[in-house]
C-alpha cells in the first residue's frame, strides 16, 4: 500500500523553491571563491618563498649597458659566495620585457625603457639567509642594488587571502540567515494554512514531534532539491569559467583562473547538504514555537 503524506502538497511554493535555488547558487559562488583565493594565494606563496629577487639600477652617465655589466656581474659573486644560495643567474632581456608586458600592453615600446637588471636567486632548502647582512654586502659593491626576499609580498597575499575567505564566509553566514529565516516563514504559513489539520490531528492525540516531522521533512526535501540546483548551476558557471581559455578568451594577467578542480568541485555538495541541515531544524523549531502558541 503506498504511504501518503499527512501533510498535502503546498500550492504557490514554486517562488519559494526559486528563492532558496537562487541562494545557494549564490552561496555556492561564494564558497568557490574562497577556495580559488586560497588555492591562488598558496600557489603564488610557493612561488616566492625560497626566493630572492636583486634589482640592480642602470647607470645614469657614461656607458650604460657597460656599467650595468659590470654591476651585474659583481653582484653575482657576492650571492654566490653566500652560504645557502643554490641558484643564482640574471635574467634576459626577454625575461624582463615578459615582465612589463602585462602591465603597458605588448605593442608599448618597452624594449626602449632603461630596465633595471634582476638577479633572480634560489635559497637551497632548509638554508636560512642573513638578509639584513647580505644587502649590506651587496650595497658595498653595488650600492644601487635592491635585495627584495619577497616576505613582504607573501604577507599581503595571505591577507588578501584571508580578507576574500572570511568575506565569502561572512556572505555565506547571511544566506544562512536568509534561508532559516525564508524556512521559518514558509513553515508558519503552511501551519496556518492546514491549520483545521494540524488542530485535528492534535485533538486525535498525535504529539507535537509527529506533526513537526510532517512538516520538517517535507521543508527538507524541497529544499534538497531546490538548494542542489542552484549548487550545480554553479558547478556549471565554474566549469564554463574554465573553459573560456580553450575559446579564445585569453586569462587576466597576474589573477588566477576562476574554474574550480574536479575535487573542488565536490564542496559544493555542502550547499545543498547544508540548507536541508538548515531547513530540517528551522522547520522543526518553528512548527514547536506555533503549537505551543495555538494549543
Amino acid at each position: 500500500m503506498k504511504k501518503r503524506r499527512i501533510m498535502p502538497a503546498s500550492k504557490g511554493a514554486a517562488p519559494l523553491d526559486v528563492v532558496i535555488a537562487v541562494m545557494a547558487f549564490l552561496a555556492a559562488l561564494a564558497l568557490g571563491a574562497s577556495l580559488i583565493a586560497q588555492r591562488a594565494a598558496d600557489s603564488w606563496s610557493e612561488g616566492l618563498s625560497g626566493k630572492i629577487t636583486v634589482q640592480i639600477m642602470p647607470p645614469t652617465s657614461g656607458p650604460a649597458r657597460d656599467g650595468l655589466d659590470q654591476e651585474t656581474e659583481a653582484a653575482l659573486a657576492v650571492l654566490k659566495a653566500t652560504p645557502g644560495i643554490a641558484h643564482a643567474a640574471p635574467l634576459s632581456q626577454n625575461e624582463q620585457l615578459k615582465l612589463v608586458q602585462p602591465w603597458l600592453g605588448a605593442e608599448a615600446l618597452v624594449a626602449d625603457l632603461p630596465l633595471p637588471q634582476l638577479i633572480d636567486a634560489d635559497i637551497a632548502p632548509g638554508s636560512e639567509i642573513n638578509i639584513a647582512d647580505l644587502t649590506v654586502r651587496l650595497k658595498a659593491v653595488v650600492p644601487t642594488a635592491v635585495l627584495d626576499d619577497h616576505s613582504h609580498w607573501i604577507g599581503r597575499l595571505h591577507d588578501l587571502a584571508r580578507t576574500l575567505v572570511w568575506s565569502a564566509y561572512g556572505i555565506l553566514f547571511l544566506i544562512a540567515v536568509a534561508t532559516a529565516s525564508t524556512v521559518a516563514f514558509a513553515t508558519r504559513a503552511g501551519l496556518d494554512a492546514h491549520n483545521d489539520m494540524v488542530s485535528l490531528l492534535h485533538q486525535m492525540g498525535a504529539q507535537a514531534g509527529f506533526i513537526a516531522r510532517a512538516f520538517e521533512g517535507h521543508y527538507f526535501r524541497a529544499t534538497l532539491l531546490a538548494a542542489g540546483t542552484g549548487a550545480a548551476f554553479a558547478a556549471v558557471f565554474f566549469l564554463a569559467a574554465g573553459g573560456l581559455e580553450s575559446v579564445g578568451y585569453e586569462p587576466v594577467p597576474f589573477l588566477p583562473p576562476l574554474s574550480l578542480k574536479p575535487i573542488e568541485l565536490l564542496w559544493l555538495l555542502a550547499v545543498p547538504a547544508a540548507a536541508g541541515l538548515i531547513a530540517l531544524i528551522t522547520a522543526r523549531l518553528s512548527v514547536f514555537a506555533a503549537l505551543r502558541a495555538i494549543h
